[in-house]
């Protein structure tokens, strides 16, 4: 379906209509755009007037430190390479709505997650929460299916994926055969989990 950001949020304003809190999953492989879409719903739902937020899941990065024990780190961004339980546990925190929740923001240039870096106040009724596996159908992802209020997912082509993955890594001067290992060896396995074991969502895009 071709929707713009601005019909996406017209959607949400109108299924949030009375609701105290609203959590909206934006869901996706990686690359497709779905935190440039997040932050563009806030900027319009604030334009309508409405208290909107991004919850980033990316915030529930293992540590490296972890994750080189597990033997993890190579496929950092993975399924298994999250804190899901404390992810759930703040989202259930953020749809209780009854207090400042504070949440982990992930900073890319340092490849660490930030304690406590954005404010979710009991006044932001509409929560955008964004990330690859809100809605894959795979414990314990799973559990956090009765969470969200309304979904979006963002399907690209692989053929985009990848051109959009590429023009990432390369911007973190990594040579061929690292983005090569990043493409092939991490994100585009994790971008057909989630486009082939994901919930079907409310509304469906193409690209953003």
């Amino acid at each position: 379906m071709s929707l713009t950001a601005d019909d996406i949020a017209a959607t949400i304003i109108r299924r949030a209509e009375g609701a105290r809190r609203f959590l909206v999953a934006i869901a996706g492989p990686p690359g497709a755009g779905k935190s440039t879409l997040a932050e563009r719903l806030a900027e319009i739902l604030s334009v309508h007037g409405e208290r909107a937020v991004v919850l980033p899941m990316d915030g529930f990065h293992m540590d490296n430190g972890i994750l080189e024990e597990r033997g993890l780190l190579p496929r950092k961004g993975a399924p298994e390479t999250f804190d899901v339980r404390g992810f759930a546990d703040i989202v259930r925190a953020v749809r209780a709505g009854d207090q400042e929740v504070l949440v982990p923001v992930f900073d890319r240039d340092r490849e660490i997650a930030i304690a406590s870096a954005r404010s979710i106040a009991p006044q932001d009724r509409i929560v955008l929460v964004e990330g690859n596996y809100l809605l894959l159908d795979q414990a314990p992802w799973s559990g956090l299916a009765p969470l969200f209020d309304f979904s979006v997912f963002v399907a690209p082509s692989i053929d985009e994926l990848e051109r959009r993955l590429t023009v990432r890594w390369q911007g973190y001067n990594l040579d061929a055969a690292g983005i090569d290992w990043k493409l092939h060896g991490n994100d585009l396995p994790n971008g057909r989990l989630v486009i082939e074991h994901s919930r079907p969502a409310d509304l469906v895009i193409a690209s953003f």
